[in-house]
C-alpha cells in the first residue's frame, strides 16, 4: 500500500483528505504543523508528502527546504491558497515537485499523489551517508571534509550507489544508470570501482564500498546493522 504524509493545519480539510485517500487504498499519516511533520518524516518511510505552505511552528517552505538540505528525495506536493507566479516559484525554489491551488478537486489530488509516489524527487541538492557528502549541484563529493577527485562518470557512479545504500546495485543497473544505452566494456566499471574504492579507503572513515558476489556493489556505513 502507498504510504504518504499530509502536513496540514486545517483539521477539517485534513480529515477529508485522509478519509478519501483511504478509500483509494492510500495510507495517509497526518501532522498539523511543520515540526510534527519533520518528526514523522524522520521516523517513517513515505512515498510522498502533501505539504501545506502556511502552518504554525514551521511553514511548508521551510520544511521542504530542510528536507532537501538533508538530502531527502521524497517527492513533495505543495498546497497553497496563493496562485501568483511568485508564490509558485518560491515553492519550487524550496524544493517542491508539484503544487495544487486551494480549493482543489480531491480527484486531482489523488491523481497527483499516484504520480509522485512512483518516483523520487529530482529536487534534492545533497546526499549524506555517514562521513560522505555529495553536492548534487556542484557535482562534488567530500569524505570527512576532504574533497574527492572524481570524474563526471565516477561522481555519477557514486551517486547511484549512495541513493541505493545500503542495498546493493547490480552491475547492469549501474551500467544503465551511468552510461545509458551506449555502454563501454565491463572493464570500465571495474576500473572506476577500483579508483573509487581507493579514494574511500584512503581516509579513515565509516564508509565502505563492498562487492556483493553474484549481485554487484553496495556502499555502506561500516557500523550499518550494528547492535546497540
Amino acid at each position: 500500500m502507498t504510504h504518504v504524509l499530509l502536513v496540514e493545519d486545517d483539521i477539517d480539510l485534513a480529515t477529508t483528505i485522509v478519509d478519501y485517500l483511504e478509500l483509494e487504498s492510500i495510507d495517509c499519516d497526518h501532522a498539523s504543523n511543520g515540526l510534527m511533520g519533520l518528526n514523522l518524516i524522520e521516523r517513517n518511510h513515505y512515498q510522498m508528502i502533501i505539504l501545506d505552505i502556511n502552518m504554525p511552528k514551521m511553514d511548508g517552505l521551510t520544511l521542504c527546504s530542510t528536507l532537501r538540505e538533508r538530502g531527502m528525495d521524497i517527492p513533495v506536493l505543495m498546497l497553497t491558497a496563493r496562485d501568483s507566479l511568485e508564490n509558485k516559484l518560491q515553492g519550487f525554489e524550496a524544493g517542491s515537485d508539484d503544487y495544487l491551488i486551494k480549493p482543489f478537486a480531491i480527484k486531482e489530488l489523488v491523481a497527483r499523489v499516484h504520480v509522485l509516489a512512483k518516483r523520487r524527487s529530482g529536487e534534492v541538492k545533497r546526499l549524506m551517508l555517514g562521513d560522505l557528502s555529495l553536492d548534487l549541484t556542484q557535482h562534488s563529493a567530500q569524505l570527512k571534509q576532504h574533497k574527492l577527485k572524481l570524474s563526471p562518470i565516477a561522481f555519477k557512479l557514486l551517486e547511484v550507489l549512495v541513493r541505493a545504500s545500503p542495498q546493493a546495485v547490480s552491475r547492469q543497473q549501474i551500467m544503465q544508470a551511468v552510461w545509458g544505452d551506449e555502454q563501454p566494456d565491463s572493464n570500465s566499471l571495474k576500473v572506476h570501482i577500483h579508483h573509487l574504492r581507493k579514494q574511500l579507503d584512503a581516509e579513515m572513515s565509516n564508509i565502505t564500498l563492498e562487492t556483493i558476489s553474484g549481485v554487484g556493489f553496495a556502499i555502506k556505513e561500516k557500523n550499518e546493522g550494528a547492535l546497540s
